[in-house]
C-alpha cells in the first residue's frame, strides 16, 4: 500500500517565510494526485517534503505505514521526475536508467529486465545507447520517466515534468502519463502550475494558495462547485466571470439591473447562512452566458473576439465592466457589435463578500 498521509505540515525558512501552512491531505494508493496553484503556492515545495528533499519545519508526513520526517530520501521508496529531466549527459541512456539500481547493487540480470520492460513501455528502445544531447525534449522526458519506473517505487513524485515541452508534446505526453498511471497502478503525485493539466490527468485536485490547501475534489467537483473565489478564478479556461450582486429576500439575486430567481438549492444554502438580503461575488462561466437573438437579456457591447477552432470567445463590456462568454464560432459575432446576454441562473455561483466563501459549496 502506498497511502500518503500529510498531517498539519508547515514549513518556514530562516528568513521568517511560510511556505506551506498546516497542509492536512491524505493521498490514496494508486491514485494521481494533483497539486497545482499559482507561482509560489507551496505545491512544489509540499512536493519536496515528500520526497525528503526539504527539511519539515513542523507536522507529521507518512508513505504507507511509516512516518518518514526524518527518513532519508533514497530509503522512502519514491522517485521523482523533475522539470528540468535530471540527466547525466556523459551517460548513454541505458546508464541513467540503471544507475540508481547499481547503486542498490542490483544483479545486471535484472536491471537489464527492468530496463527492457520500461523501454518497451515508453517506446524508447531505440534510444537506450543514446546520450541525452542527441535526443529532444521528449524523448528526455521519457528516460527521465524510465529512470523512475525501473526503481519500482510505491510513490512516483513529478515536478512540473511538461512544462519544458512544446505545446503538441505536452498534449501527447498528458496523455501518456495518464497511460502509464493506468499500466502501473501505482500512486502519482503531480505538481503543476497548469489547470489545463490538472483537470485532464488527476483523479483528484488539491488547489493550493499562499501556502495554504483551498479545496480537494474530483476534477468535476472542483469545476462545478468551487469552494471558495479563488479556486473559482483559477480553474477553468477562460476563467469564470464575477459580478457584484445582491440577494434580495432569499429568493432573488440582483446583477446588473436585472433580477435571477434561486434555485431550491440557493435559497437552501442563503438561509442557512442567514444572507437572505446580502452583497454577494457572482460568479458564472463564460459557456453559461449566451447571446440572446432578441433584444432580451443585459446588453452588452463586443470588445474583443477570439476564434479557437470551432469556438468563440467573445469579450464584452457591460457599463464599465468587462466580461466574456463562449460561443459557436459560427456565431459570426464580430468587434464593435451590439448584444444581448442571457445568464444561465441555474449556473450561477454566489461567493461571500468578505469571506470570498462559496454560499453554495
Amino acid at each position: 500500500m502506498a497511502n500518503v498521509k500529510i498531517s498539519n505540515l508547515n514549513k518556514k525558512y530562516p528568513n521568517g517565510f511560510h511556505a506551506v501552512k498546516d497542509v492536512n491531505l491524505e493521498i490514496i494508493d494508486k491514485e494521481f494526485m494533483i497539486l497545482v496553484g499559482p507561482s509560489g503556492c507551496g505545491k512544489t515545495t509540499t512536493l519536496r517534503m515528500i520526497a525528503g528533499l526539504e527539511e519539515i519545519t513542523s507536522g507529521e508526513m507518512q508513505i504507507g505505514d511509516q512516518i518518514v520526517n526524518d527518513v532519508s530520501p533514497k530509503d522512502r521508496n519514491i522517485a521523482m521526475v523533475f522539470q528540468n529531466y535530471a540527466l547525466y549527459p556523459h551517460m548513454t541512456v541505458y546508464d541513467n536508467m540503471a544507475f540508481g539500481l547499481k547503486l542498490k547493487k542490483t544483479p545486471k540480470a535484472e536491471i537489464d529486465e527492468r530496463i527492457t520492460k520500461a523501454a518497451r513501455i515508453l517506446d524508447i528502445e531505440v534510444l537506450l545507447k543514446r546520450k541525452p544531447k542527441q535526443l529532444s525534449g521528449g524523448q528526455r522526458q521519457r528516460v527521465a520517466l524510465g529512470r523512475a519506473i525501473v526503481r519500482k517505487p510505491e510513490v512516483f513524485l513529478m515536478d512540473e515534468p511538461l512544462s519544458n515541452l512544446d505545446a503538441k508534446l505536452r498534449v501527447q505526453m498528458r496523455a501518456e502519463l495518464i497511460k502509464l498511471h493506468n499500466d502501473l497502478k501505482t500512486t502519482f503525485i503531480y505538481v503543476t502550475h497548469d489547470q489545463t493539466e490538472a483537470m485532464t490527468m488527476g483523479t483528484r485536485i488539491c488547489v493550493m494558495n499562499n501556502g495554504l490547501v483551498q479545496q480537494v475534489a474530483d476534477p468535476r467537483t472542483i469545476y462545478n462547485s468551487p469552494a471558495n473565489l479563488f479556486v473559482a478564478g483559477f480553474i477553468g479556461a477562460p476563467q469564470m466571470n464575477f459580478f457584484p450582486g445582491r440577494i434580495v429576500d432569499g429568493k432573488f439575486v440582483e446583477v446588473e439591473d436585472h433580477t435571477f430567481k434561486l434555485s431550491e438549492k440557493m435559497m437552501k444554502a442563503v438561509k442557512e447562512k442567514g444572507k437572505e438580503s446580502a452583497e454577494v461575488t457572482v460568479g458564472i462561466r463564460p459557456e453559461d452566458i449566451k447571446i440572446s437573438n432578441s433584444q432580451e437579456g443585459i446588453s452588452a457591447k463586443v470588445e474583443v473576439t477570439e476564434l479557437l477552432g470551432s469556438d468563440l470567445n467573445v469579450y464584452f463590456k457591460i457599463g464599465q465592466r468587462s466580461y466574456i462568454l463562449k460561443t459557436e464560432a459560427a456565431s459570426g459575432i464580430k468587434l464593435g457589435d451590439d448584444i444581448y446576454t442571457v445568464f444561465d441562473s441555474e449556473k450561477l455561483h454566489l461567493f461571500d463578500l468578505e469571506t470570498e466563501e462559496s454560499l453554495v459549496y
